[in-house]
């Protein structure tokens, strides 16, 4: 899994997309917490203000991991593709209880946003040589 060679433009994507992922991290924990908290399904069992903060923790670790850690790229490129998976029922119930954060103020705005998911995930999964090896994976099977 260790050994996935991946070309420059999947390094700078997978640099990008780390700084991202803490930046994000970051903006959990001090300028956009109140809007990260808004996206928190009702259902989740614990604080709004918790998930927020571990959620922020965890991207904070990703993003982090995708630049640095590049011995282990594969396995933090899956780690962050089950994170995005993880974290899309808030993008789902902030479209279906019309929730408006980050200038997502229209139905229309937040249905496009669902589709940025998948983009991520991809991205994540690209970038990371992920998909390489999931490829590789299934083909020996």
């Amino acid at each position: 899994m260790n050994n996935i060679n991946t070309t420059k433009a999947q390094l700078i994507f997978r640099i990008l997309l780390g700084l991202a992922m803490m930046y994000a991290g970051i903006g959990h924990m001090t300028f956009q917490r109140a809007e990260f908290q808004a996206q928190v399904p009702n259902w989740v069992p614990l604080s709004k203000d918790l998930v927020v903060i571990l959620s922020g923790i965890v991207e904070i670790l990703l993003g982090a991991g995708m630049i640095f850690l590049s011995k282990y790229k594969v396995q933090v490129g899956l780690a962050l593709a089950i994170f995005y998976v993880l974290i899309f029922p808030g993008n789902i119930a902030q479209y279906m209880n019309e929730i408006d954060a980050f200038g997502l103020d229209t139905d229309r705005k937040r249905f496009i946003r669902l589709f940025f998911q998948p983009a991520l995930i991809l991205w994540a999964l690209w970038s990371s040589g992920a998909l390489k090896y999931l490829i590789n994976r299934s083909k020996k099977k």
